[in-house]
């Protein structure tokens, strides 16, 4: 990848926070405004309560972006997988029609299986528009780390051109804050001498990578 692609893969990546981060700092914002202003102890419980869950719900995000796009600093070269699995549960806290099964078979992971992982995770938790069941798995099997991510429920939302950027197919045209982080990881994947690849279904979506585990793939 030249620098030309490089700066634009960073610039959506950071679109894509943005994004993301723009509605739980815009409620805090809001918040504090109705905070200054109201003088109703009730009314102003209210609002401390609403700011807390603000809150909370912008530093999970920062978490997971940080393990998901950034550097992930402090870590070792693997991960404990309590790690990826609290970002993830965080991210559905609040989708009550959003249950998670979990396989994690190994104790770890390396950098660039978090990444995957917790990318996966983000792409299936937006295809279930309705609700549904997110299994996750994950285990070290010849060398390798495979790691599956389905998604079932009612309707799955899921847009091609992020297909397109799991496998390589997508145009450079194409690259968005909406498909940045599905190219990212095919990057981080074939960098490793790993793939991707993704099947959608009527009701189901699958999610899956094999990356080979060696030096240099601490990411």
């Amino acid at each position: 990848m030249d620098d030309r692609q490089s700066i634009d893969l960073a610039a959506m990546l950071c679109s894509r926070l943005c994004h993301d981060m723009l509605s739980p700092v815009g409620a805090l914002s809001n918040g504090l405004e109705l905070l200054a202003m109201e003088t109703d102890q009730e009314m102003r419980a209210n609002v401390m309560q609403l700011l807390e869950q603000s809150a909370h719900i912008s530093t999970n995000k920062l978490k997971f972006f940080r393990l998901a796009f950034g550097a992930a600093g402090g870590f070792g070269e693997r991960v404990d997988v309590e790690e990826p699995k609290a970002l993830i549960e965080a991210l559905v806290a609040d989708k009550a029609k959003i249950t998670i099964n979990w396989a994690l078979a190994d104790t770890t992971l390396g950098k660039p299986a978090v990444k995957v992982l917790l990318n996966f995770a983000q792409i299936a938790i937006d295809a279930l528009v309705r609700g549904g069941t997110l299994d996750i798995g994950a285990e070290r099997r010849d060398g390798a780390c495979e790691i599956v991510v389905r998604a079932s429920g009612p309707k799955i939302a899921f847009d091609e051109t992020i297909g397109k950027a799991l496998d390589g197919s997508l145009d450079r045209s194409d690259l968005s804050s909406r498909t940045a982080a599905a190219h990212m990881i095919h990057l981080l994947a074939s960098e490793s001498g790993g793939g991707l690849q993704y099947h959608r279904g009527e009701d189901a979506l699958v999610l899956g990578a094999a990356l080979p585990e060696g030096e240099g793939l601490i990411g």
